[in-house]
């Protein structure tokens, strides 16, 4: 299957419609991780709270708490790594088997298709699955890269290298967390473009809704509100 032959199978809609959901997965990542803007998203709210924790780490005698919080930020990339090769590995297996495949394809949909339309489809809900799996394991790599800064910070606020190292503890926090939220973006726009089974339509339907979500709980959402509720300066 090349490129030349993707083109020639698929409808001036469907080519539409995955258009769409290619740019609304990009566009929205851009929007969201942008942070000179005038209405920051909650990521990059949070960016700054990571940057604050790791300067009070500094003064912190104790640092259980601190560990506590970084293994389950690792823990989460971990379970959502895993889940996501398991939905890989049986979309692949799927892909695979033409017979089975064509069986699913009628139980879905009266329209007549052949067994490589249904193979692209599904072949973008495995790059969008792929694309978060590695998203997920740099982030759990990128959280031990922190772990290991933050030890490395001094427990003596006038210590020189105990700010600068803190900094850069807070940086790669963000850089993981940035990760994990592109890897959780696309399972969003991965379980959307299994509305491409049904047709170019309901994709189209279906990006519109998953790009609303994630949306409204970067920009409108009521945790936000919390977090500019007392007028604090980020």
């Amino acid at each position: 299957m090349n490129f030349m032959m993707v083109l020639t199978t698929l409808s001036w809609l469907d080519a539409l419609a995955l258009a769409a959901i290619l740019l609304a997965w990009g566009g929205l990542g851009a929007w969201i991780e942008a942070e000179n803007v005038a209405r920051p998203s909650v990521t990059v709210l949070m960016a700054h709270y990571r940057r604050a924790w790791m300067e009070e780490l500094i003064n912190r005698d104790g640092r259980v708490f601190d560990a506590t919080i970084l293994t389950n930020l690792r823990q989460g990339t971990a379970f959502f790594a895993s889940g996501a090769m398991l939905a890989t590995g049986g979309l692949l297996t799927l892909i695979g088997n033409s017979d089975q495949l064509i069986v699913v394809a009628r139980d879905l949909t009266l329209e007549e298709e052949t067994a490589l339309i249904w193979q692209i489809k599904l072949l973008l809900t495995v790059v969008l699955l792929t694309q978060a799996v590695l998203r997920f394991v740099w982030s759990n790599r990128l959280f031990g890269y922190c772990a290991v800064l933050m030890a490395a910070v001094p427990n003596d606020p006038t210590d020189p290298r105990a700010l600068p190292r803190a900094g850069k503890a807070a940086e790669i926090n963000i850089r993981a967390a940035f990760n994990f939220n592109r890897g959780m973006r696309a399972i969003y726009f991965a379980l959307g473009s299994l509305a491409w089974l049904l047709g170019p339509v309901p994709l189209i339907a279906a990006v519109l809704v998953i790009s609303y979500v994630i949306w409204n709980r970067d920009f409108a959402s009521a945790s936000r509100e919390v977090m500019l509720s007392d007028g604090e300066q980020l």
